[in-house]
Formats: C-alpha cells, structure tokens, sequence
C-alpha cells in the first residue's frame, strides 16, 4: 500500500498504520517532508526531494496493479488506476474507473472557477462517519488481498 503522506490528515495515517500492523501488510508513506512512523517493519518512510508532484511521481513510478493507493490528490489516483492499482481518498471513497473521470472533470472546473477570483471553499473537515468509511474500505481492500495471496 502507498500513501500519499504529505497532505493525509493524521487520523488516517494512524488507522493505515494499525491496519498495516495488524495484518503485516507493506504501507509506504511518501512526502517530501519529515514524517514520524511507528517502528514496524510493516511501514516504511520514503522521503523524496521537495518539488511539484515530486511524491505523486514517485508513488507512480513504483505503483504495481493490485496496489492500493492512498490519496486525495485526483490526478495521482486516475493515473494509478491506469496501472491498475485501487485507488482510495482520506473520506474512504474508493474511486472508480466511471466516477473518477467525472471527479477529474469537476476537479478542473473548480480549479479554473478558483483561477477566476471564484472563492470555491475546501472540503469541509474529516469527520467521524468519514474516518469509519474509510477504515471500512482499507479493512474490505486488506481482506481482498488476504483472500488472493490464500488462493
């Protein structure tokens, strides 16, 4: 699992780093600033050079279909899943091949509103329903991938 560390809100880190414990499965962060993880050998930190999308390259660049990848950055979860990988947000929305298209595309509309002068607003916080949705889908992925490796 590869986890687009930089802007993941630390309440989720601390549910990928239990998840990623608990089952022995593989979760690498990359950011381009110091980040602090557990002392297990089921987590690793991969600091890259600071730099546009230098982390979001990085992520791809080593992306494996079958892999899950963690982020809310649109762009970075459309180009993973045409490597195949699963690819999740911080909100536990598991973007698919026919929403993420349309995600993109409001994407684009909002940035270039913003571009405009339009003050568009930010996602509202991360909330309780949203850190369950979101253990509830990196729970359903880590069951998946338990089955395949037990088939």
């Amino acid at each position: 699992m590869w986890v687009d560390a930089d802007a993941c809100p630390v309440v989720v880190k601390e549910i990928i780093f239990r998840a990623a414990i608990r089952t022995e499965t593989q979760a690498t962060l990359v950011a381009n600033s110091f980040i602090k993880v557990p002392a297990s050998k089921s987590i690793t930190f991969l600091q890259v050079p600071k730099g546009f999308d230098v982390a979001d390259n990085e992520i791809v660049r080593q992306t494996e279909e079958g892999d899950l990848v963690i982020t809310a950055d649109i762009p970075l979860a459309a180009e993973v899943m045409e490597k195949g990988a699963v690819a999740l947000n911080p909100r536990g929305e598991r973007y698919s091949n026919d929403t993420i298209k349309q995600t993109l595309n409001l994407r684009d509309f909002m940035d270039t509103m913003r571009s405009s002068g339009e003050h568009t607003g930010g996602p509202p916080p991360l909330n309780q329903s949203n850190r369950q949705a979101f253990a509830n889908e990196l729970d359903k992925y880590l069951v998946q991938q338990k089955r395949r490796c037990n088939e």
